[in-house]
């Protein structure tokens, strides 16, 4: 896994041959194989290690006894730090998510839905209770959110001005802000 998601970062997944991921990974076609049925499957896994990861994250901060506004604050800079502790991970679903399977590409946007879902639910949850604003809707909410997301890796750099907890504070304070009744 991390001699694919290094070459797919830096040749791209079009590029990279099962050969060279072999070779750098020091073992052989058929040990690839015994894992994986395809590059295809190995680019799946990529994404979705880092889609489990912030899916478990964001069930424990939603479950969590604490007001609405602290639990989507937390879960808001969650999925950012996680994102850009994982950016060759995040660079490479963007950049080739299209070269999935159909069927990949289904399950893909289905495990996404989950967790947009999930997070989408804690907005509800702070509009129903007059916490957040309901004027805009709460999908729209997410949307603007993890648009957010989902370009980090084409400008955030490690060792940059900014850590990743200090994009993901003012990402999330961004957020609430805009939820403010």
């Amino acid at each position: 896994m991390e001699a694919a998601t290094r070459l797919f970062a830096q040749q791209g997944y079009d590029r990279t041959s099962v050969q060279e991921i072999v070779e750098a990974a020091g073992v052989t076609k058929g040990a690839l194989y015994h894992y994986f049925g395809s590059k295809d499957d190995l680019l799946h896994e990529i994404y979705s290690r880092l889609l489990r990861l912030q899916q478990e994250r964001l069930d424990l901060l939603a479950g969590r006894q604490a007001p609405v506004e602290d639990r989507l604050r937390q879960a808001a800079a969650d999925v950012v730090v996680t994102t850009i502790d994982n950016l060759d991970d995040a660079m490479i679903f963007f950049r080739s998510m299209h070269q999935l399977s159909p069927e990949k590409q289904r399950q893909v946007r289905a495990e996404r839905r989950r967790y947009h879902e999930r997070f989408r639910a804690l907005i509800e949850e702070g509009q129903r209770g007059g916490v957040f604003s309901d004027v805009t809707p709460a999908d729209l909410v997410v949307d603007y959110h993890f648009g957010s997301v989902h370009h980090l890796s084409s400008w955030y750099r490690p060792g940059g001005r900014l850590t990743p907890q200090e994009v993901a504070d003012h990402l999330a304070g961004l957020l609430l802000r805009s939820l403010r009744p």
